[in-house]
């Protein structure tokens, strides 16, 4: 750093009553903060053999640290290392002054490692996000932790810094005002590295799910930005080059349903218009938006094609044990049938592993699945989260075997099923192996054709990767793969029935393909631990 003795630099940040509090830091010309992102590990969720596909890198970019790198002082020097995309370099270490790292509890592994790299170069590091957040104690060799949400905890943290006084923690029971959350930092990224770009309009869920640890982080109060921060965040990223597929991160899209009825989908459908040919959106959304169909459309019109909904299983009891209400009490199938009818398709996440779970639950997933069309069939071990209701009652029950390695694909359990642990897992294994087999995928991919009625707006050329993605696919699955006439199979049928819809059948045998990868992967992990 080069320091003056008579320099004093001013910078504004918004406090949680939204006034401006000037920090002052004595003397410093400049800092230089390394935001690291950790490394996921290779599983269902991270689509890592589809990427491959279209030359990318990652799913998404680290959406945290990028609206972080907004909220630090503007002569601040700032550099961004996704180490999903890239190698940590001892020179950019070297560079730093100070290393800001964000995690979820699954880049545990990846987080430690970066952690002690940072020690081992004298480097004093900040962390914070969801894996700190809700186990800080493991971490207490971290300089500082600044928990919670990040627009209420770092303006202390900097403020105390600049007077030579950081504390260790910094945390909060309070919930950001987000109408004041800057817009991210995109220049800090190469956006060719990712398939998706990424973006929050909500924070909270209106719901308590016992295994969710969603309210414990965000709360229950839906809280928004308004449509011109959303109308701004998403010019910022056209603006800075992407004009492909944006994600709303939102845990519930629909939690505030007047507010996006009347404000925010309207705003997007008038900003889209500009464009001759539109972005589309995908998002996690409750199963109720099934029951709404002016907001369905109001969705589709706005650009959205894709939604993820927590459908979790078809048993009644367990949807109950859970406190999955909304789920309970309808035809699951007929909810999803209403999505795909309307132009969006539901991918979904499924549990096993619930107290109420009969031994029948394996086949009765697998049949659900299959009838429901939904291709995108993510189904997981159930996992108790630190300090979610789930996790406090297991422990009251000396259930708890271990901690979360916060991937629920990955055969492990942390708790004590009660169900028999070897015909769990043994269901558990059998059920995904059906499910992405390639008879019963393929099935399922015609399934969804013929029930999906894709919304008749301008539909984007392929790209130059599309195209070489689908030239690799003919090849990879086509060619060099025993199930190979299950693929030219479906690409005859769509070519002859739905051909519009050919971009889909590429685009599903692919995430097939890396379905499967992973399955192999992670059925050998587990056999060679139980040798």
């Amino acid at each position: 750093m080069t320091f003056s003795s008579n320099f004093f630099h001013l910078f504004y940040l918004i406090q949680p009553d939204n006034t401006p509090a000037i920090v002052v830091f004595n003397d410093v010309i400049m800092k230089n903060a390394l935001l690291i992102y950790p490394e996921y590990p290779v599983t269902f969720w991270g689509f890592k053999h589809a990427l491959k596909f279209i030359h990318c890198k990652a799913a998404y970019p680290p959406l945290g640290l990028l609206t972080v790198a907004s909220m630090l002082p503007a002569d601040w020097e700032v550099k961004l290392v996704d180490l999903n995309v890239e190698r940590l370099q001892d020179k950019q270490l070297e560079w730093a002054d100070y290393v800001f790292i964000s995690a979820m509890n699954v880049q545990r592994p990846s987080a430690k490692e970066v952690i002690q790299r940072c020690k081992t170069h004298g480097k004093k590091i900040i962390a914070g996000g969801p894996l700190f957040t809700s186990d800080f104690s493991e971490f207490q060799e971290v300089d500082y932790l600044v928990l919670n949400e990040a627009e209420l905890t770092l303006p202390g943290f900097l403020q105390d810094l600049a007077n030579g006084t950081p504390k260790h923690i910094y945390s909060t029971n309070a919930f950001a005002d987000i109408s004041v959350t800057p817009v991210p930092k995109w220049s800090l990224i190469d956006m060719s590295n990712y398939a998706t770009m990424n973006i929050q309009y909500s924070r909270g869920c209106p719901y308590d799910c016992e295994f969710c640890d969603i309210t414990l982080l965000f709360g229950r109060k839906v809280r928004t930005k308004s449509r011109e921060q959303v109308i701004r965040e998403l010019e910022a990223v056209h603006t800075a080059g992407w004009h492909n597929e944006i994600f709303f991160v939102d845990d519930n899209f629909i939690g505030n349903k007047p507010k996006l009825k009347n404000e925010i989908l309207p705003a997007i459908a008038a900003w889209q218009s500009r464009f001759r040919i539109a972005h589309s959106f995908n998002t996690q959304v409750s199963i109720e938006l099934a029951d709404d169909p002016a907001l369905i459309k109001l969705m589709t019109s706005a650009g959205f094609d894709k939604v993820f909904v927590g459908i979790e299983t078809p048993h009644e009891d367990s949807l109950k044990e859970c406190n999955k209400y909304k789920n309970a009490n309808r035809n699951l199938i007929s909810s999803v049938n209403v999505l795909q009818n309307g132009g969006l398709e539901v991918a979904g996440g499924f549990i096993v592993g619930f107290d109420n779970d009969p031994s029948s639950i394996f086949d009765t997933q697998v049949r659900f699945i299959q009838r429901s069309g939904i291709v995108t069939a993510m189904v997981g071990l159930l996992t108790a989260l630190p300090d979610t209701k789930l996790y406090q009652r297991l422990y009251q029950e000396n259930r708890i075997l271990k901690q979360s390695t916060g991937d629920n694909t990955d055969f492990s359990l942390n708790f004590i099923p009660r169900m028999k642990t070897e015909e769990l897992m043994i269901g558990y294994q059998k059920l995904l192996i059906t499910i992405y087999s390639p008879k019963e995928f393929y099935a399922r991919i015609k399934i969804f054709l013929k029930e999906y009625n894709q919304t008749r707006r301008k539909r984007k050329p392929m790209s130059f990767f599309y195209m070489l993605a689908f030239i690799k696919s003919l090849f990879f699955i086509g060619f060099w793969n025993k199930s190979g006439f299950r693929f030219w199979n479906l690409l005859l049928w769509t070519l002859f029935n739905r051909p519009w819809l050919i971009k889909n059948s590429i685009t599903f045998s692919i995430y097939g393909f890396h379905f499967r990868k992973i399955l192999k992967m992670n059925i050998r992990r587990m056999r060679s631990a139980s040798i």
